[in-house]
Formats: structure tokens, sequence, C-alpha cells
């Protein structure tokens, strides 16, 4: 992929390496590089290392079965392979920079293929590092940039499949979803969508269907193999208990905000000890996805627009907390046990003084309000280009899909974090978006005179 590079290509990977370093020196500065979920991961990796168990807890207190199967693999052993020589995060984190850096110039390469002028570089750098959330994740023990990665070599493959209608580019796409989805496990119920998409191409290609027939079923087959060793290891059939952790826990942040967050804070309290009654995990995991079915089923009305607008919601959110706590102003205690008021809060308050003192202790809420500003125009470029035929329709139909998938299963839950799978793909068609836009009026002046 790297063969070959014009100036323009040194150029863009220049800027990247750039931004890059900065941040990376930054995380060391500020050494805040780990999350709450970062020490399972750890754990897993370094069970792997010492004793070959599969396992996201803390070895030395009693077995939890949950820490079974909260984790995939797929982050541990990427974690493992600097293990092996020495338990150093910090070259954990210089290769993910590295990654990261490939993600932008995948990204750049996959979009020439639509249509993508370099010229334009200026502006996918420009907004590249006005989402600093990309570089954040980069540097913290965390799964969403390696996930990104295989989302990105997902759709580079199908965008391949579309324009070159090879064969083997399905099956790489095939297995670019089942490394994803053991990085992460929000992708494993894409494995259907992943059937629905390949029909669809094989219909609009005129593709043979029995010669893509392996390739849309292998990652259900990883899913149901994977599933199958978790029933050996829990006695239940499952992919991950997270799944059965989220069925209920979004509903904590809809009680807070229908009544008030300790009415949340209660409703969460009881769900778990109903839970943590029952006799086994299976018993467990089963009552709670349940559970989850009939309080969607109780609050649809209420719950489906809260769960829109809050998914909405990350399509521009600026990510403050992000930034304050890679800059160690905020922590996961400050955060969860004693809640801050947010700028928004504040704003529908009124109250000027309590306004001016919340600016002068956020210096990086300006900071906040420039990245706001540059989501609104991606969102604006991604929407110009989702509606432009200049792009086949499939492929324009699979980028919306993709990035819907995304928002809407982080629904209230969502941070800037849980964007970035899709993020780089969002920003390539917001800066094509914006690239259709100014040659369209180009022409339109050329015309007139």
């Amino acid at each position: 992929m790297f063969k070959n590079t014009r100036q323009s290509d040194r150029r863009f990977l220049l800027a990247m390496f750039i931004a890059h370093a900065v941040f990376f020196l930054l995380a060391l500065h500020y050494k805040r590089i780990y999350n709450g979920d970062s020490a399972e991961y750890i754990y897993m990796a370094l069970n792997i290392k010492h004793s070959g168990w599969f396992y996201s807890g803390n070895p030395v207190l009693p077995v939890n079965i949950d820490y079974l199967t909260l984790r995939p693999p797929g982050y541990p052993l990427f974690l493992l392979a600097v293990y092996m020589f020495a338990v150093n995060n910090w070259v954990v984190l210089f290769l993910q920079n590295l990654i990261s850096i490939v993600n932008t110039y995948m990204l750049r390469h996959t979009m020439q293929r639509l249509g993508y002028d370099t010229r334009y570089d200026w502006l996918l750098v420009l907004f590249i590092i006005a989402y600093p959330s990309q570089f954040i994740n980069a540097n913290l023990i965390a799964p969403d940039i390696l996930l990104q990665t295989f989302v990105l070599l997902y759709t580079r493959h199908f965008i391949a499949l579309v324009l070159d209608k090879k064969i083997s580019n399905a099956y790489l796409m095939a297995v670019a979803l089942i490394v994803g989805l053991f990085v992460k496990p929000v992708l494993y119920p894409f494995v259907y969508i992943h059937i629905i998409v390949l029909i669809v191409v094989a219909i609009s290609s005129k593709l043979k269907f029995q010669k893509l027939l392996a390739a849309m079923l292998l990652p259900l087959l990883a899913v149901c193999l994977y599933s199958g060793w978790n029933y050996h290891r829990t006695g239940k059939y499952h992919f991950s208990s997270i799944q059965s952790f989220n069925a209920i826990f979004y509903y904590q942040y809809f009680f807070s905000a229908r009544e008030d967050e300790q009415a949340g804070k209660s409703f969460l309290e009881k769900e778990r000890a109903k839970i943590v009654a029952l006799p086994g995990f299976s018993q467990q995991y089963d009552y709670a996805n349940q559970r989850g079915m009939q309080l969607l089923k109780d609050n649809a009305a209420a719950y489906i627009p809260f769960h829109l607008k809050h998914s909405a919601k990350l399509l521009i959110d600026p990510g403050k907390g992000e930034l304050d706590m890679f800059r160690n102003r905020l922590t996961l205690d400050i955060l969860y046990k004693h809640k801050t008021k947010s700028f928004s809060e504040m704003l529908k308050q009124g109250d000027a003084k309590a306004l001016k003192k919340y600016i002068t202790a956020n210096p990086v809420l300006f900071i906040a309000i420039a990245i706001l500003m540059f989501n609104i125009l991606r969102l604006a470029g991604l929407v110009y280009f989702l509606g432009n035929s200049r792009t086949a329709v499939i492929i324009r139909l699979f980028i919306g899909g993709l990035v819907a998938y995304f928002i809407l299963l982080t629904g209230p839950i969502g941070s800037p974090r849980y964007f970035i799978p899709v993020s780089l793909i969002a920003i390539g068609c917001a800066v094509m978006g914006f690239q259709f836009y100014k040659e369209r009026s180009n022409k339109k002046i050329k015309a007139i005179s």
C-alpha cells in the first residue's frame, strides 16, 4: 500500500506522523492512558500469558464467570504480542499510533477509488486533526483503534468488490469482520447484516451466489464456534456477557433523564441485586436479556425517541469529557460519583455568574466548541456525499448503514470513542462531499460564463 508514494502521499503521511507524535508526547506528559475497561484487557492478556486462561478478571480474586466472556480475545492477544517481550504499555501505545496513521492512509487510499482528489488533502488533514478523539484513543489501552482498522478493511474490500467484482474481496470482507468482532463484540450482530450485504451485491453486480456463499457464512460460523466454546466454559451458549449487561444498563440513563439521577442509580442497583440472587450464570444472562426486552416493551413510546436522540448526538459530540480525562482534569471517580454539570446544562439554567465560573474553570471549552463546529461541518459533508449520485447507490447505502449501525447500537451510553470505528469513514466521505459540491459549483460557473 505504501509503494510508489507520490509527493502528496508523503506530505499527508508527514502531517499524520506529526499530529500523532504531538498527542503521544502529551500522553507521556499527562499519563492518562487507561479507562474503565483497560484493566480487564490487561488481565486477560496476562492470564493468557501465564496460564493460557482466557479470563478478564483479577486472577487472585474469586472467579467471576462474567469475566470469562466479558471481553473477546482479539485485543488481549494484541497486548500479548507486546507482553511476550515486555509488559510495557507505552510500546502498545506506540504501535497503536502507527496503526492509527496506517488507518488514515488506508482511508485516503480507499476514498481515491471513489474519486477523491488529493488536492483536498488539506481539508482531510484538517478534519482528522479537528477530531482529537482519534489521537486520544490511539493513546489509550483500549481496542477502538484496532477495531477501526478492521472496519476500514471491511469497507475497503466492500468497495473493491462492488467496483472490481472480484470474489476474493468478499472473503477478505469476511476475514476483516471475523477479526473485528473478536476485537470488540459490538460487531458480532453485524454477521447477519454481512449476509444481507453480500446477497445485495450478488444481485446488483450479477455475481454467482454460490461463489459468495462461504464468504457469507464464515463470520456466522466463527460466532457459532466461539459461542459453543463459551457454552463449554460457562454453561450458556452466547458470544459475550456484555450483551446482557448492556440490556439493562441502557435504562439507567433513561430513568435518570426521565426522573432524576438517583432514580437511575436505584433502578440499576435493584436490577443487579435481582440478577446476583439468581442461582447460575445462564439464569442471570437470560434474566438480563428478558428484562431488557420487557423494559423496551413497557417504555417503547418514550425510550425509542430517547435512544435515537442520544444516538444522533454521537455524530457531533465534541468529546469534552475525553479531552478532560486525557488532560488529567477529570477522573472516573468524579465522573460517576460526583456528577458535574455539562455546559449545555449550565446554559439551560441561565445563571450568568455560574456560567462565567464554569468557562473560567474549563478553558478547554473553547476547543470543544471548535470541534463541535467541525463535527457539524463533517455531518453536512457526509449528508451531501450520501445524497450525491456521483457515487454508486449501493456504496452510499452501505456507508450510511454502517455509520447508522454504530451510532444506533451506542444509544445513551455514547461517547466519541464509540464512533471511532467509523469516524475516519465519515470524515473521508464528508471531505468528498465538499469536493463534489465545489466541483459542481465550478461547473455551473463555467456553464454561465
